[in-house]
């Protein structure tokens, strides 16, 4: 009897950013076994595209507008068809690990990890088994209680800044001035003086120059960001 190959994994992915949806898909088309059927560039897409299109696997970016990856979560919970859901991101605190598991999600990913762990984080979730950060995860249960159980760091003044506060930062680094800053986001240059106010006092800097030194040591830069993603 001919052996039929097994169905590839359907993949939806959500991430505000095209040029990391479209390098996701790339990469995704390039591993037998995977198919990407659709792509949502904010959370209500995102869980829009999931109800019509019932993939295996959703692709889903932590921080998005409209709604984020905790709330595409939230409004999946208990669908008729509930994929499994790995979440990537650039950086993500304990405390959002431990709600995403709780909430649903299969998988942690971060976005700087190697492209082989994503691949196994996907046939990790599809398997039935979690995957959190670089390693697959048996025990969910054992795994939410050490999360918890280990000690709180300590806040840093960077952990302040808000999305748009990263935003600026990233186009002083590139030398733009406050009227295009403002121009590229849509606000007024005096906006941008009271956000660049609130860097300032946030970060302890008191110069442009001092913060973008401030911003490439503590690499706060942000993480393919191109254009404007919420409201100032």
């Amino acid at each position: 009897m001919t052996e039929h190959p097994p169905k590839p994994i359907r993949i939806l992915i959500a991430d505000d950013h095209p040029i990391v949806r479209d390098g996701l898909k790339r990469l995704l088309h390039l591993q037998e076994g995977f198919t990407v059927v659709g792509e949502a560039a904010d959370g209500i897409e995102a869980v829009r595209r999931t109800e019509e299109l019932k993939p295996d696997v959703l692709l889903l970016d932590l921080t998005m507008p409209r709604l984020d990856g905790l709330g595409v979560l939230k409004a999946l919970a208990g669908a008729p068809w509930e994929p499994r859901c790995v979440l990537l991101t650039a950086a993500i605190e304990r405390e959002e690990t431990v709600q995403a598991l709780r909430l649903g999600a299969h998988g942690i990913v971060l976005k700087e990890s190697v492209t082989e762990l994503l691949y196994q984080s996907i046939r990790t979730v599809m398997n039935g088994d979690y995957w959190v950060g670089h390693e697959r995860i048996s025990d969910l249960l054992q795994t939410l209680r050490e999360l918890e159980r280990a000690p709180r760091r300590a806040p840093t003044p960077a952990s302040s800044l808000t999305v748009r506060e990263r935003q600026i930062i990233g186009a002083i680094v590139e030398g733009a001035t406050n009227k295009d800053i403002g121009k590229h986001f849509g606000v007024s240059e005096q906006t941008v003086k009271n956000h660049l106010s609130h860097i300032f006092d946030k970060l302890g800097v008191s110069s442009r120059l001092e913060l973008a030194l401030y911003a490439v040591h503590h690499r706060l830069l942000p993480d393919g960001d191109d254009g404007d993603h919420g409201a100032a």
